[in-house]
């Protein structure tokens, strides 16, 4: 009889791979991990072929002749019209019971419970890891890793430099295995340890001494109206107004923290617009100490008392401002026929040129013209007489005249008459008060 056995060795993967499989003659059981027989004589088909009958056998098959008494086979029919009848029954044999053994795939052994339980090769310190390297245990297995800020490169974790690749929004500094960011002055490190928000350090820390603006990642300092920011860029000081200009006020520009104001000398008031100055007249607000025989003449700032006109021998008084020398007095042969008195005022600095007097014959003779000229006063060539017509000439301020000043000009305008060879003259005894200011 022929007993053809069907077995096959047992290859099992070399230790310290993560990957694990059963033998030949066992398929993988997923739900409890182990290794469990493959019944050929079902899933083979013709297993066994002529008067060969199929056995299972852990692991394998055996192909046994059907009259064998040793082996049964659960898939042959003792009752076939084939063969013959059994024996008669007799003492049944006692034949050793085949047992499967356990067996537990690779990454797996056997634990007191007699159940397939998973190795750790990492804490028992059978992997294969090099000291770069972490070990990972898995199911049935392990891994080879790197910790975190390392990669694994050709066998060797190797440090990953963050900076690189932008996890800091601005400055970074690379460690091995990390990374730190921090942020431009301005600007403070989120909880997210990457981002950076922007500081308000007007609302912080307020460094301006008057007005702070927040910009990104800084601020800026202002001042109020009427002041300036210093170098430093924080403190502001007071702005001198006056000194940027000699027009701001007319007369006289006073500082004042974070402003300017403007006052007028006396005899002045300021007007609405507080900076221009109007003369007050005194004589007209009767604010004077002239006395009653005295006359009221008010000038730019001031005024003046002025006494009555008193002529002078051989002159006499014909009314308040006019004196005559009478033809037939001997001692007015070469003095002036009238003096006419006459007052005016006049602000310092005035422009020129600039006509301030007019003077003309009140009567023209037949025959008779005039001549007329600066008879006395002008000894600072500041005036000339420009005669405008045969009967009139204009006074002509020629040079300016600063004040304070009293100007006396006699003006004379002679007459002469060739049909009565007549010749004589007239003055205008003329003062002229220059104030101080030039308003």
């Amino acid at each position: 009889r022929i007993l053809t056995a069907f077995t096959l060795a047992v290859c099992l993967s070399s230790p310290g791979k993560a990957q694990q499989q059963c033998t030949n003659g066992f398929d993988l059981d997923r739900a409890s991990g182990q290794c469990l027989d493959i019944d050929e004589c079902r899933t083979i088909p013709e297993a066994c072929r002529g008067d060969m009958v199929c056995v299972n056998q852990n692991g394998g098959y055996l192909c046994v002749p059907r009259t064998n008494p040793v082996y049964r086979s659960p898939y042959l029919n003792p009752y076939s019209n084939i063969y013959p009848p059994p024996p008669a029954p007799g003492p049944v044999p006692n034949y050793p019971t085949v047992t499967r053994p356990l067996i537990c795939r690779f990454g797996y052994q056997l634990d007191e419970n007699n159940q397939c339980a998973d190795v750790d090769e990492c804490a028992s310190d059978s992997h294969q890891c090099n000291p770069t390297q972490i070990c990972i245990n898995t199911e049935g297995g392990y891994t080879c890793s790197c910790t975190e800020g390392y990669w694994l490169l050709e066998g060797q974790c190797l440090d990953i430099d963050e900076c690189r690749y932008g996890y800091c929004q601005q400055l970074c500094a690379n460690v091995p295995g990390s990374y730190s960011c921090t942020c431009n002055p301005g600007f403070t490190l989120n909880d997210d340890g990457r981002s950076c928000q922007d500081v308000n350090e007007c609302t912080s820390e307020n460094p301006c001494t008057q007005t702070c603006v927040n910009t990104y990642g800084s601020f800026l300092c202002r001042c109020e109206p009427g002041y300036e920011l210093e170098a430093d860029g924080v403190n502001c000081s007071d702005m001198d107004e006056c000194s940027f200009s000699e027009f701001l006020c007319q007369h006289e520009c006073v500082n004042a923290p974070g402003s300017y104001y403007c006052i007028c000398p006396s005899g002045y008031n300021l007007l609405d617009d507080s900076r221009s100055c109007q003369d007050i007249n005194e004589c007209e607000n009767r604010n004077f100490t002239c006395t009653p025989q005295q006359t009221c003449f008010n000038i730019p700032g001031e005024y003046k008392c002025l006494d009555p006109v008193r002529c002078e021998e051989p002159y006499i008084q014909i009314n308040e401002n006019r004196c005559m020398c009478p033809a037939e007095n001997a001692g007015c042969r070469d003095q002036p026929f009238t003096i006419l008195y006459r007052v005016m005022d006049m602000v310092s600095g005035r422009t020129v040129p600039s006509d301030i007097f007019q003077m003309q014959a009140t009567t023209r003779y037949p025959g008779a013209y005039y001549i007329f000229q600066i008879k006395s006063g002008n000894e600072g060539r500041e005036f000339y007489m420009r005669q405008t017509g045969p009967i009139s000439a204009t006074l002509v301020m020629t040079r300016p005249v600063k004040g304070p000043r009293t100007i006396q000009l006699d003006l004379e305008m002679i007459t002469v008459n060739t049909v009565i060879n007549f010749r004589g003259s007239s003055v205008i005894r003329l003062r002229i008060y220059v104030s101080q200011y030039s308003f």
